[in-house]
């Protein structure tokens, strides 16, 4: 396949240089060039000779334009990969209809303006026009597009509304956000059962992680890499709905503002662990799902009086304090156990505190009299 290229475009070369040489000595009349006299026969061997020489030239740059060609076509074919067939498929809709309109245009007033070179500078300004506006409203409504170009899907649209309205109720979509699918928690209570589908996975998210991923900074690419392996986890292993949404808004910057923009356009429920977007979402009144609101809530519930093991592990803020830690990271603060660092003991529970950051359990070692009680 190389070597047929390489002819092709020395049969290209040859083809150019022998135009060129034919443009000059009979259209533009230079019949005489670097001393020599190209009119009559004469022009003959100057096509033949710049056809040689087009020829030698395309055969020694070959392989530089093949290898562009190469680079060329493998980003078209990774640009591609991305884009959706149901995207594509509306998009060239979109185009072929912009360009019907167009051609429409050009071939009715534009031809009535009496300059023709301004009426082929319009006719291309239409064209181009005509052509971007159709893909890009096209794709911006894909949705309702696909919905009236597919009848079949569209029914499939209505069965499914009327099965919920007779069940009564419609299950929220959840969509996923950027910090709760690199924490990787959402897999496992997935895996549960705790938490129905459809799971939404927006593009922009997507292409967050991507970047993330992409990222020169080793701990910024680790997150990246481990969040879409979460996403390839959840899609390969558990059994519930997942999909991928294309809907974006593109007069907004920042992917927490689009979530939020979509939760609504979705009627659907925000999975985070992001604080800040937590207070957000819930001031435009939009639900919120936080990870880490679950993960207190299911702590387990520890009173006062109550007995427990643990193993002290470093000392505490304040003077003679020890600090031990529950399996699920809970603060254990032991009073007096400063002296028991590197000890497993037992203990009793005198208080619990519970703060923004998290909760905290305040104990004192188990006395003889305790013991013997």
């Amino acid at each position: 396949m190389r070597k047929i290229i390489v002819w092709v475009l020395m049969v290209l070369g040859a083809a150019m240089g022998s135009e060129a040489a034919y443009l000059l000595t009979n259209y533009f009349g230079f019949t005489k060039l670097f001393g020599f006299d190209f009119s009559g026969t004469n022009s003959i061997v100057l096509i033949l000779l710049s056809g040689v020489i087009g020829g030698i030239i395309f055969y020694f740059i070959s392989s530089w334009l093949i290898n562009i060609g190469k680079e060329s076509t493998t980003k078209v074919e990774r640009m591609l990969q991305k884009i959706p067939t149901g995207e594509m498929l509306v998009g060239a809709v979109g185009l072929i209809i912009g360009l019907i309109i167009a051609y429409l245009i050009s071939s009715g007033p534009i031809k009535l303006i009496p300059f023709a070179w301004l009426g082929t500078l319009l006719s291309i300004l239409v064209y181009l026009l005509l052509g971007y506006l159709g893909v890009s409203i096209s794709s911006k409504k894909r949705e309702d597009i696909l919905l009236l170009l597919l009848p079949w899907k569209r029914l499939a649209q209505k069965d499914k509304e009327k099965l919920a309205a007779k069940a009564g109720n419609v299950v929220q979509p959840k969509i996923l956000d950027t910090s709760v699918i690199i924490d990787g928690r959402i897999a496992d209570i997935c895996k549960t059962g705790f938490v129905e589908g459809p799971l939404i996975i927006p593009a922009f998210v997507l292409e967050e992680l991507r970047h993330i991923a992409d990222s020169s900074d080793a701990l910024k690419r680790n997150r990246g890499r481990r969040g879409l392996d979460i996403l390839n986890r959840i899609q390969k292993e558990l059994d519930i709905n997942v999909e991928i949404v294309e809907k974006d808004f593109e007069e907004l910057s920042e992917v927490d503002t689009k979530l939020l923009k979509l939760a609504q356009y979705m009627s659907g429920k925000v999975i985070t662990n992001d604080y800040n977007l937590n207070k957000v979402a819930e001031f435009q009144r939009v639900p919120v799902l936080n990870i880490n609101e679950l993960a207190n809530a299911v702590k387990p519930v520890v009173l006062p009086g109550e007995e427990m093991t643990v193993q002290v592990i470093k000392d505490g803020k304040e003077f003679g304090q020890g600090v031990a830690y529950l399996d699920d990271g809970t603060m254990i603060v032991v009073d007096g156990g400063k002296r028991f660092i590197g000890e497993t003991i037992e203990v009793i529970v005198t208080s619990v505190l519970q703060t923004a950051a998290g909760r905290m359990i305040f104990v004192k070692p188990k006395s003889a009299e305790d013991k013997v009680s």
